[in-house]
């Protein structure tokens, strides 16, 4: 749920701007649809960063710096830049503007080098933990035999596991640093990014197709590729919850896994003829 979550909210809302919603409720109630971990602002400013140089020196998650370089990249290099022009934090507050966050002033900016204020992000995380320790104490307390205290504590425990195991993806992600690229799955030949199963499974991140198409709301196009973030905006917009979203997935065919299917049947055929005409000579 964690991992689904940082698809919907951060990748594909966030950063990418994917989908749209009908109104401030709804996305209120998708940003704090789990234990708040991640900071809007260090995800996706920096997420754009690492589109835009993927795989290259100034990428802030580049696999081929190594692992502890991807895995500390939230403390190291994932905030923004302390020392912006005004023209230039102007900017990088407009990409935030669709969250939802109030931005700080430039001189609020110099002061704290952040485009949220620490005050407002902190009630906002206290009203977010409060709201979920309170909703699993109760669930425990009262569904598990007075087990509230422990049953919370283990779902933040969990929580927390995931905010430490996420820094992984990128680096996984990228092949840690080599071209793990397939032929046929991975179509994208920009970078080194690859479609995995299991990040796709459990968080719709089938990561080749996301940079062959970052701003889809859905990344899984093939039929085994199974994307719950997308799932999610997709019964969102059925309620009402969402008002537009954009899905690549006919672009994909058609740019991408049908020319490769005629492609290998082509190649196929043309394999076949030669060895009939091999017998026949022989």
């Amino acid at each position: 749920l964690m991992g689904t979550h940082g698809t919907i909210w951060y990748h594909r809302y966030c950063t990418h701007g994917a989908y749209t919603f009908k109104n401030n409720f709804w996305r209120f109630v998708t940003q704090h649809l789990v234990i708040k971990t991640v900071f809007e602002e260090v995800y996706a400013v920096s997420h754009h960063v690492h589109h835009a140089k993927s795989d290259e020196p100034g990428d802030p998650y580049n696999a081929n710096a190594g692992f502890l370089y991807c895995f500390l990249a939230d403390a190291n290099h994932q905030p923004i830049n302390r020392n912006l022009s005004e023209e230039d934090y102007k900017r990088v507050v407009h990409l935030m503007k669709h969250t939802g966050v109030t931005p700080n002033t430039y001189k609020q900016y110099q002061k704290w080098g952040s485009i949220d204020h620490p005050a407002r992000v902190l009630l906002s995380w206290a009203l977010n933990w409060g709201f979920w320790f309170a909703a699993f104490y109760l669930i425990g307390e009262y569904l598990m035999g007075g087990q509230g205290i422990g049953f919370a504590s283990a779902i933040f425990g969990s929580a927390f596991v995931w905010t430490a195991g996420v820094r992984t993806f990128n680096y996984e992600g990228h092949g840690k640093g080599k071209d793990k690229r397939v032929e046929g799955v991975d179509h994208n030949r920009k970078d080194m990014s690859i479609n995995q199963v299991w990040p796709g499974y459990v968080a719709g991140e089938w990561h080749n197709n996301h940079h062959l198409y970052p701003a889809s709301a859905r990344s899984g196009f093939l039929p085994y590729q199974l994307d719950l973030a997308y799932v999610y905006v997709y019964l969102l917009k059925k309620i009402g919850g969402v008002e537009t979203y954009r899905d690549s997935k006919k672009q994909f065919l058609e740019q991408y896994h049908l020319p490769y299917l005629a492609q290998k049947k082509a190649i196929a055929a043309e394999t076949n003829a030669k060895l009939k005409l091999e017998k026949q000579e022989a």
